[in-house]
């Protein structure tokens, strides 16, 4: 190719059954190419397509828990959670509180403290419990395998 007058540019292209593409507008002359521009869409969309494969997709998994949840079912729930960020999900664990067990908010506090400490070897605290309306929530990332 070569560098054309803005009016050879476009006999040019137009010869060749190509299309003048503007690249840099702002440049002073404006910068253009000749090229397929069908081609050269479908290429860009091919790119966007294997950087987005390439992304990792986060998974939140969820535990719910009432305030006064006995030692049983939060082993059962703290061996699912244990799983869950094993397999590299992040987990969002929360109390909820029905009608006025809102009374017993530390103990919901309490419970989900206990749950993080136990879950040290699996991941790491993202965010301290916090009070939002009827939930208490906490969220644990997974570690990072090496």
């Amino acid at each position: 190719m070569g560098v054309y007058p803005i009016g050879e540019a476009i006999e040019k292209s137009n010869e060749l059954g190509l299309d003048l593409v503007e690249i840099s507008p702002k440049a002073d002359p404006p910068v253009c190419k000749i090229i397929d521009y069908k081609k050269f869409l479908y290429e860009q969309k091919k790119r966007e397509k294997a950087m987005k494969s390439k992304a990792t997709k986060v998974i939140v998994k969820e535990i719910r828990f009432g305030p006064n949840t006995d030692d049983h079912d939060y082993e059962f729930k703290k061996k699912h959670a244990e799983k869950f960020l094993k397999d590299g999900a992040k987990l969002k664990a929360y109390v909820f509180f029905k009608g006025r067990s809102i009374v017993y908010k530390d103990k919901g506090e309490i419970l989900l403290l206990k749950l993080a400490q136990e879950l040290e070897d699996y991941g790491k605290v993202e965010q301290m419990p916090r009070l939002e309306g009827k939930r208490m929530t906490m969220f644990i990332a997974p570690k990072t395998r090496k």
